[in-house]
C-alpha cells in the first residue's frame, strides 16, 4: 500500500513542476521531466504525487503510468490556485490523511507553529531595526514578545494560543511600521480592501505564499481546511504558512518598501490603494527569490510526519 512505502521510505514522495513549458514523459521505470536546459530523470517508484503548476506538456505515458503505480497528479494554474487532481481508482489515500488529522492531538502542532512564528516576526523586526538604524520597540513591547515565548509553554486551550497569536501579530506589524516611511500611511495590518501601498503588498505576497504552500499540502493528500488554529477554508494552509510569512513575504514587502517604493507608484481613493504594473513586478520579482519551495516542502513534510509517525513538528522558518 501507498501507506505503508511512506512509512518505511520518505514521507511524503511528491515533485513539483513550476513555470511554463515542461515536457513530461514516463516510461514502465522512470518519470522525465524537461524545462528549458534543465531535465530530471525520477524513478517512478519514488513519485507518489505529482503538482503541475503554470503550463505545461504532459505527455499521456505519464499519466498512464503514474495512475497504474497508483500515484496522482494534481493540476494548478499559474498562480499555485489548485484546479483539479487525477486519483487512481480505490485511492484511499487522501481518506487516510484526513482520518490521522482528526484523530492526532492538535496542541502540540499549534503551539509550535505559535512558538516559531513569534521567533520568526523576532527575526525580521530586527533585520528592519538594522536597517532603520534605531530602535523601533517602544517601552515594554520587547518583553512583551519574550514574555509571549514563555507563555506558549503555559497555555493550554486552543483559544488562548489563538489570542495570544493575534495579540503579536497586531503588535508586530506596528513596530515594524516604525521602520518604514510614515509617507506611505502603513501603520498596522489591516482588512481587505487596503488603502495603503504597503498592506497591498503584502496581501500580494500571503497570496503566493498561499499558493505554494497549498502546492505541498495537496501533495501530501493532507485536507487544507482542517487546520490547528485557524478555522475555516484553508486552515491548515493558514497554519503551515504562518511562521513563513515574516522571511518568505514581510522581507521582501519591506525591502521594496524601504529601496523602492515612491508615491508615484501608487494610487491612494476612498475605497483602495491601486498599485502600478511596474511596482507589482518589482514586487513579485523579489517574492520569487524569497518565497522557497523546498523550505516549504521540509515544513509540510515535518508535519505529515507529526501525523503518521508521532514525530514531534519541526518548523524551518
Amino acid at each position: 500500500m501507498w501507506k505503508l512505502r511512506i512509512m518505511e521510505d520518505i514521507t511524503i514522495p511528491w515533485h513539483s513542476v513550476f513555470g511554463f513549458g515542461a515536457h513530461i514523459k514516463a516510461s514502465s521505470t522512470t518519470l522525465s521531466i524537461r524545462q528549458k536546459s534543465d531535465f530530471r530523470e525520477i524513478p517512478l517508484e519514488k513519485v507518489g504525487h505529482l503538482l503541475l503548476v503554470g503550463g505545461h506538456n504532459l505527455h499521456t505515458s505519464a499519466v498512464s503510468h503514474l495512475l497504474k503505480q497508483n500515484s496522482s497528479i494534481s493540476f494548478f494554474d499559474a498562480d499555485a490556485s489548485p484546479l483539479g487532481i487525477l486519483h487512481p481508482y480505490g485511492e484511499s489515500s487522501c481518506g487516510e490523511m484526513e482520518n490521522l488529522q482528526r484523530k492526532t492531538p492538535v496542541y502540540h502542532a499549534a503551539s509550535e507553529i505559535l512558538r516559531s512564528s513569534v521567533k520568526s516576526k523576532m527575526n525580521l523586526i530586527d533585520e528592519v531595526m538594522k536597517e532603520a538604524g534605531r530602535v523601533l520597540f517602544y517601552e515594554g513591547e520587547y518583553e512583551l514578545f519574550l514574555k509571549s515565548l514563555e507563555d506558549v509553554e503555559y497555555l493550554v486551550k486552543i483559544d488562548e494560543l489563538r489570542r495570544l497569536q493575534r495579540l503579536i501579530s497586531d503588535m508586530y506589524y506596528e513596530v515594524v511600521s516604525r521602520g518604514l516611511n510614515p509617507i506611505h500611511g502603513f501603520k498596522r495590518r489591516t482588512k481587505r480592501p487596503h488603502n495603503d501601498p504597503v498592506n497591498a503588498m503584502l496581501s500580494i505576497g500571503y497570496a503566493m505564499l498561499f499558493g505554494n504552500v497549498s502546492v505541498s499540502v495537496a501533495g501530501s493528500y493532507m485536507n487544507p481546511d482542517y487546520g490547528v488554529l485557524s478555522e475555516g477554508g484553508g486552515s491548515l494552509i493558514n497554519d503551515l504558512m504562518g511562521p513563513l510569512k515574516a522571511g518568505m513575504v514581510d522581507s521582501a514587502v519591506f525591502r521594496v518598501s524601504r529601496e523602492y517604493l515612491s508615491p508615484e507608484y501608487y494610487e491612494t481613493g476612498t475605497k483602495r490603494c491601486h498599485l502600478r504594473e511596474d511596482l507589482t513586478s518589482v514586487l513579485s520579482d523579489c517574492l520569487h527569490k524569497s518565497i522557497d519551495q523546498k523550505r516549504i516542502d521540509m515544513v509540510v513534510s515535518s508535519y505529515a510526519d507529526h501525523l503518521i509517525k508521532k514525530t514531534p513538528l519541526r518548523i524551518y522558518y
